[in-house]
C-alpha cells in the first residue's frame, strides 16, 4: 500500500521488517502504526494528541492555537467538571478539579466517600486550551470525557477503593482517583524495562524527557503531532490483552466521539474550526465511532443517584507525581523545561486574566493561519538523528554552585571542590550513557555521589534539594472566592486573628480570653476544626477542652494554608461546620461498627461543641440502645470511664440527671450482671475488662438501686461465677469482700496460703493483678494490696524472689499501669518517711493485738458502755473487720469515783450529763 502521505514510509517499514524479522506479526504491526498515523491525520476533525504535563505538549498548543484559532475545543476531561473551569481564575496553580461524593445511591457503601481529581498545571496543554478558550471571545470549550459518575461505574469493582496516597504534599489528593489527560506509558512491561536498559536511565520519566520530550519541544507543530500519534499506537498494539482495560479505554473513546457528534449536530459547527485534544493513546483508536464520520452507535448509560458535589483542591508537582506513579522530581524538571522554552522561543502563552501567579498579560491574538495539507515528516524524524546540543557550561556551573550552598544551609560539609566534583562527574555521567549534554537527571546522580557521604545532617537528602534547585515542589492555592461556603466562613470567622491564613507557614496564635472576651468563639471554632481535621492542622500549645473545664488563656498553632484542601472538603458535608460536627457524630453513632463507647464519646463531644440539649438527648438514647445490643465486654473500660465522667458533669450542672442517663446506668447494670458470669470464665474477656464491669456495678449500685434495680441480681451474678485464671480469681475475691461475703482476714489468709505452696508461687503475679485491678471496683483494698506485695517481699526466698521480679513488673506495666501510683501512695502513708525510723519499723498488719480500745470503753456506769453492751453483735463484726480477736471485760471502776474534781464538776452540770444520756438513748 503506497497510497497517502504515508505510503512510502508504510512500504520502508514492512520491508525492513520482512528482511530483519521475517515475521508477519512485525510487518503488521508497523504497518499499523504508520495507517493510525493516517487516519488520525486524515480526520476532518483535528486531533491534537497530548501526554500529560509535557511541556512539548503545552508548547505545541500554544503554537496550534494561534495559527488555528478554532472556535470549538472538545477537551477530554469529565464533562460534568465543567462548572469549574472558570474558577480557575480564583486559583495559583497547579490546583486540582475535584468531584466528591459521601452519600452513594447505586454504588457500594464501602467504597465510600468517592473521589475524583484532575491535576491541572501552567505548562500543561489543557491549561493553554482552557485559558484559551475563556480569554477569547467567540471559542466555545467542551468536555467530553465521561462523567465522574461513570468513572466508577466502569471501574472494576475490586479496583474501585484501591487508591494511592504519597508522602509529604502527596497527600494534597488524598485517596481520590485521579483522572489526567494523555496517559502515555508503555503497558507492556517488557517493552519499558527493554526501552530503560538501552536508555541508559533508571525509571520511565527520565527515558521520556530524554528521548522523546527534549527533541519534539523545538520540532514543527505537524512533526509533533506524528510523532505522538505514532508512540499512542505503538503503546496501544503493543499491550497486553487486558480486556478489562482495553473495554474500558474503548468505552471513553466511543462516549466522548458521541458527545462530539452530537455537539456538531446541535450547533451546527464546522468540523474545521474544531479541535480535539486527547490523550496519544486514544488518538489511535479502532473504535467504529472514530471520527465526525464514524459508523457506531455507542449508548451512553445514565448516570446513579449519586449526588456529587464539585470544588478546587490545591495540588502540587510532588502530589502530581505520587497519583500517577511518575519519578520524584519530573514535574519539576518538566515545569523549568517549560519556562527555558518559552524564554528562548519567545513564546507568549495563555493565562487566565486575574489568576494569581500570573506573570504578564498574554499577547493578543495574530491573524489565524491557513492549514497546510498533510505532509510526511515521520520519515525524516525518524531517519535524521536529533541536532544534538552542546555543552551548556554556564548553566551547569550555576547548578553545581547553587547545590552546593544549598547542601551547606542544610548540614552538608560541602566546599568549592564539591561543586567542581559535581561539574566534572555530570559530564562524564552523561558521556557514560551516551549523551551530548548532562541533563538534570545526570546532574542529581553527580550531586548525590559527590556531596551525600554516609548519613543525611538534616531534613532533606541532596536528590530532594536537586529538586528544589531544579524548580522546586510548586504548591498550589484555592483563592478565597473559589472556596465553598463553609470554607469562607472559617476564614470569615477566624479573621480576628489577624493572620493571612492562605500562607502555607504555621502561625502562632496566643489568645487570653479573660482579657478578651470576643475571642471566644474564635477558640470555640478552633476546637470543632481540631476535631474535624487531620493531625497537625490545629494543634492546641496551651488549653484543653474537657467536661468542667475553662480555658482562661490558649495557644494555637494554626496550619490553615497546608490543610486548605481538607477545609474545602469539609464544604462537601455541610454549610457551616457546626452542621459538619452533627452530622459527624450522628453517623458515628447510628454507622455501621457503632458501640457505647462511640456513642458516649459522642455526647461528650456534643456537649462540648453543639450545646444541644436535644441533639444530645438523642445521642445518649442511642447509647442506651447500643450498651442493650453489645454481646461482648472489650469496650467495658471505656463505657466507665466516658459514663463516669458524664455523671458528674450532670450532676455538676443540672438539677437532675436526664432521662437517657437513668435508662444508661438501669441498663448497665442489668446488662453487666448478666454477661459477668460469663466474662469471668471466657478468655477473651481480659481482666482489665471484667474490672471495669465491677466498676459499673459497684460504682454505679447505689444509683441503679434507687431507680429500681434489685442488689439480688449482683449477688446472684457474683455467686454464679467461677473464674480459673489467677488473675481473674482475684478479682473474683475481691467481689465477694465488696459484697461482705468475704472478709479482710479470709484474703489474707488465703494469700498466705498461696504464698506457702511452692507450686503456686511463679503465678503469685497473676493474682497480684487481679488484686490491682480490683482497686476499680474496691479501692478501699488498697492498704491490703500494698500489705500483699510486702509480705511476698518479705517471705520469699531470693531464689525465688530474683526470678519472680521481671514477671511482676511487666504484669504490672501491662494490665494495671494506672493503679500503680494508687499503690505509691498508700505505701508512702504506711512506710516511715525516714531512713532511721525503717530500722525500728513494725508493719500494722504484724503488730495487730487485742482490740484495747474496744475494752477502754467498756465501763460500767457510761451511757455508750452500756449501749455496747447491750448489743455486742455490732462490736463483735467490727472487730472481726478489723482481724482483731475482741475480748469483753468485766466492768471497772468508774474514772470519776477517784476524781473528786471531776465528780463534782458532774453534779454541779448534771444538766449536760443528762442531755448527752438521753442523746445516747440510754
Amino acid at each position: 500500500m503506497t497510497m497517502g502521505p504515508f505510503g512510502e514510509l508504510r512500504g520502508q517499514l514492512v520491508g525492513a521488517a520482512e528482511q530483519f524479522a521475517g515475521a508477519d506479526a512485525i510487518s503488521g504491526i508497523l504497518a499499523g502504526i504508520v495507517d493510525d498515523v493516517d487516519r488520525a491525520l486524515s480526520e476532518r476533525l483535528e486531533i491534537f494528541p497530548v501526554c500529560h504535563h509535557s511541556p512539548a505538549s503545552g508548547l505545541a498548543m500554544v503554537r496550534r492555537l494561534r495559527d488555528k484559532q478554532p472556535k470549538v475545543i472538545y477537551l477530554e476531561l469529565c464533562e460534568d467538571l465543567t462548572p469549574l473551569l472558570t474558577e480557575l481564575r480564583n486559583c495559583r496553580l497547579p490546583v486540582a478539579l475535584q468531584a466528591f461524593a459521601a452519600d452513594l445511591d447505586g454504588f457500594p457503601k464501602e467504597w465510600g466517600p468517592l473521589s475524583v481529581v484532575a491535576p491541572i498545571t501552567e505548562s500543561s496543554a489543557e491549561y493553554q486550551a482552557i485559558a484559551y478558550a475563556l480569554e477569547t471571545p467567540g471559542v466555545e470549550l467542551v468536555l467530553v470525557d465521561r462523567s465522574t459518575d461513570h468513572v466508577f461505574q466502569w471501574q472494576p469493582r475490586e479496583e474501585a477503593s484501591s487508591h494511592t496516597t504519597s508522602d509529604e504534599d502527596g497527600d494534597l489528593h488524598g485517596d481520590a482517583v485521579g483522572i489526567e489527560i494523555g496517559d502515555l506509558r508503555p503497558r507492556f512491561a517488557e517493552l519499558e524495562e527493554h526501552l530503560l536498559h538501552h536508555g541508559r536511565v533508571r525509571h520511565w520519566s527520565e527515558w521520556w524527557d530524554q528521548y522523546v520530550e527534549q527533541p519534539l519541544v523545538t520540532a514543527d507543530y505537524d512533526t509533533y503531532r506524528q510523532v505522538m500519534v505514532l508512540i499512542g499506537s505503538l503503546f496501544r498494539r503493543l499491550a497486553p490483552g487486558d480486556a478489562k482495560r482495553v473495554t474500558t479505554d474503548e468505552d471513553r473513546e466511543r462516549y466522548m466521539w458521541t458527545r462530539m457528534r452530537e455537539h456538531l449536530a446541535a450547533t451546527g459547527a464546522d468540523p474545521a474550526d474544531c479541535l480535539y485534544v486527547c490523550g496519544a493513546f486514544h488518538a489511535a483508536s479502532h473504535v467504529p465511532e472514530f471520527g465526525v464520520d464514524g459508523s457506531g452507535d455507542f449508548a451512553i448509560s445514565e448516570r446513579t443517584a449519586t449526588k456529587w458535589l464539585y470544588g478546587l483542591i490545591p495540588s502540587s508537582h510532588s502530589a502530581i507525581e505520587a497519583q500517577f506513579g511518575l519519578a520524584p522530581g519530573s514535574v519539576s524538571i518538566a515545569s523549568a523545561t517549560w519556562q527555558k522554552a518559552v524564554s528562548s522561543a519567545k513564546l507568549s502563552t495563555f493565562q487566565l486574566s486575574g489568576q494569581k501567579g500570573s506573570r504578564k498579560k498574554a499577547a493578543k491574538l495574530a491573524p489565524a493561519v491557513a492549514s497546510t495539507p498533510v505532509a510526511d515528516k515521520l520519515s525524516g524524524y525518524l531517519a535524521t538523528p536529533p541536532e544534538p546540543l552542546g555543552l551548556d557550561e554556564d548553566e551547569l556551573l550555576g547548578w553545581s554552585v547553587e547545590i552546593v550552598r544549598l547542601a551547606r544551609k542544610n548540614g552538608y560539609l560541602s566546599s568549592t571542590a564539591d561543586a567542581i566534583a559535581v561539574f566534572e562527574t555530570s559530564i562524564l555521567l552523561a558521556g557514560m550513557r551516551n549523551r551530548a549534554r548532562p541533563t538534570p537527571y545526570d546532574f542529581a546522580d553527580a550531586a548525590v555521589t559527590c556531596i551525600e557521604k554516609d548519613v543525611v545532617p538534616g531534613r532533606r537528602d541532596v536528590r530532594r534539594l536537586c529538586e528544589i534547585m531544579l524548580g522546586g515542589d510548586r504548591i498550589g492555592q484555592v483563592g478565597y472566592d473559589a472556596l465553598p461556603p463553609l470554607a469562607r466562613d472559617v476564614y470569615d470567622r477566624l479573621a480576628p486573628l489577624g493572620f493571612d491564613l492562605e500562607q502555607r507557614n504555621i502561625h502562632r496564635a496566643l489568645m487570653d480570653l479573660a482579657a478578651h472576651p470576643e475571642l471566644e468563639p474564635v477558640s470555640h471554632l478552633l476546637w470543632m476544626l481540631r476535631y474535624l481535621l487531620p493531625d497537625g492542622a490545629i494543634r492546641p500549645i496551651m488549653g484543653s477542652r474537657r467536661l468542667g473545664e475553662k480555658s482562661i488563656q490558649e495557644s494555637w498553632d494554626l496550619a490553615i494554608g497546608r490543610n486548605q484542601r481538607a477545609i474545602i472538603e469539609l464544604g462537601y458535608e455541610g454549610v457551616t461546620v457546626e452542621q459538619v460536627v452533627e452530622q459527624r457524630l450522628r453517623r458515628s453513632v447510628w454507622g455501621q461498627g457503632a458501640t457505647a463507647a462511640k456513642a458516649l464519646a459522642a455526647v461528650e463531644d456534643s456537649i462540648l461543641f453543639l450545646g444541644s440539649r436535644r441533639f444530645t438527648d438523642e445521642l445518649g438514647a442511642r447509647a442506651v440502645e447500643l450498651l442493650a445490643a453489645e454481646r461482648t465486654v472489650d469496650e467495658a473500660p471505656e463505657v466507665l470511664r466516658r459514663v463516669r465522667r458524664l455523671l458528674a458533669h450532670y450532676r455538676a450542672t443540672e438539677p437532675e440527671l436526664p432521662a437517657w442517663c437513668k435508662d444508661f446506668v438501669t441498663s448497665g447494670y442489668a446488662h453487666y450482671c448478666t454477661l459477668l458470669p460469663t466474662a469471668f470464665v471466657d478468655d477473651e474477656s481480659g481482666v482489665r475488662q471484667v474490672a471495669a464491669m465491677l466498676g459499673f456495678l459497684f460504682g454505679m449500685e447505689s444509683l441503679a438501686i434507687s431507680l429500681g434495680c434489685d442488689r439480688a441480681q449482683l449477688e446472684l451474678a457474683v455467686a454464679q461465677s467461677h473464674p480459673e485464671s489467677p488473675a481473674k480469681v482475684a478479682l473474683l475475691w475481691a467481689a465477694r469482700n465488696q459484697l461482705g461475703l468475704l472478709t479482710v482476714a479470709d484474703l489474707r489468709a488465703r494469700c498466705d496460703e498461696l504464698l506457702a505452696n511452692p507450686l503456686v508461687v511463679p503465678s503469685f503475679p497473676q493474682y497480684l493483678s487481679g488484686f490491682v485491678q480490683a482497686l476499680e471496683p474496691a479501692p478501699k483494698l488498697a492498704s491490703f494490696v500494698v500489705e500483699v506485695i510486702s509480705n511476698a517481699f518479705a517471705r520469699l526466698p531470693d531464689p525465688v524472689l530474683l526470678p519472680w521480679l521481671p514477671t511482676l513488673i511487666t504484669t504490672l506495666k501491662d494490665n494495671a499501669a494506672e493503679y500503680v501510683p494508687l499503690l505509691i501512695r498508700e505505701a508512702g502513708r504506711t512506710f516511715p518517711a525516714t531512713l532511721p525510723a525503717v530500722d525500728a519499723f513494725v508493719p500494722p498488719w504484724a503488730a495487730r493485738t487485742k482490740p484495747a480500745a474496744v475494752a477502754a470503753v467498756v465501763v460500767t456506769d457510761r451511757p455508750a458502755a452500756a449501749l455496747l453492751r447491750a448489743h455486742p453483735d455490732a462490736t463483735d463484726a467490727v472487730a472481726a473487720l478489723l482481724g482483731c480477736p475482741g475480748e469483753w471485760r468485766a466492768p471497772a471502776a468508774t474514772p470519776t469515783a477517784g476524781n473528786p474534781a471531776a465528780r463534782a464538776l458532774l453534779t454541779e452540770h448534771s444538766a449536760t450529763t443528762s442531755a448527752v444520756a438521753a442523746l445516747l438513748g440510754a
